[in-house]
């Protein structure tokens, strides 16, 4: 081998080069193979299928910008599985421990002001009270999305039909619209 041939890539480097090349078949291939095990864990912890679907999608987004930077450096395919899931299984446990599970419908008194939430520390109240004032600052689509799936329940399907777009579309959109209302909550 001469000083200008690169080295041959072979398993693991191979595939690892082929994540930083963006190789389509390497990319959905890893995608689909280490997917049933976040659904599994997701399901296992209060969540559902397209919940699991939403925390892998942007797991894995994660996942491949941190190879693409060099923030990760995996020593091996099971380094490089192993921090898929980890990614996944952090930002389902954040998304437990999120507002979003603990938030409940607000009552109003006898004079129709809004009260305290029942069962809720001052302090949960006061983020439930700042949730709702921001989700107003939502625009009216952002609005209904995120009611048509954390109130009504409705799976990604049924919001993009709703709305005559695709499920990623929907997917893209529900993301899009949480990530600003956190933005919002942050420079409350």
């Amino acid at each position: 081998m001469g000083q200008d041939t690169p080295p041959l890539r072979t398993g693991f480097d191979h595939k690892l080069y082929a994540i930083k090349a963006d190789d389509h078949h390497t990319l959905k291939a890893l995608y689909q193979e280490n997917y049933p095990k976040v659904e599994k864990f997701v399901l296992a912890n209060s969540g559902s299928i397209d919940e699991a679907k939403d925390i892998y999608q942007d797991a894995f987004l994660a996942f491949w910008r941190n190879i693409q930077l060099d923030r990760f450096v995996p020593r091996n395919e099971t380094a490089l599985e192993g921090y898929l899931f980890t990614i996944a299984r952090n930002k389902w446990m954040d998304q437990l421990r999120s507002g979003r599970f603990k938030l409940t419908v607000a009552y109003e008194d006898d004079h129709g002001e809004q009260a305290d939430e029942p069962g809720v520390s001052e302090e949960e109240n006061a983020y439930l009270v700042a949730v709702r004032e921001h989700f107003g600052r939502l625009g009216s689509q952002c609005q209904d999305v995120l009611t048509r799936f954390y109130f009504n329940k409705q799976n990604m399907s049924t919001i993009a039909a709703a709305f005559d777009w695709t499920e990623q579309t929907a997917r893209n959109s529900k993301y899009r619209c949480l990530q600003k209302l956190k933005e919002f909550l942050k420079h409350k």
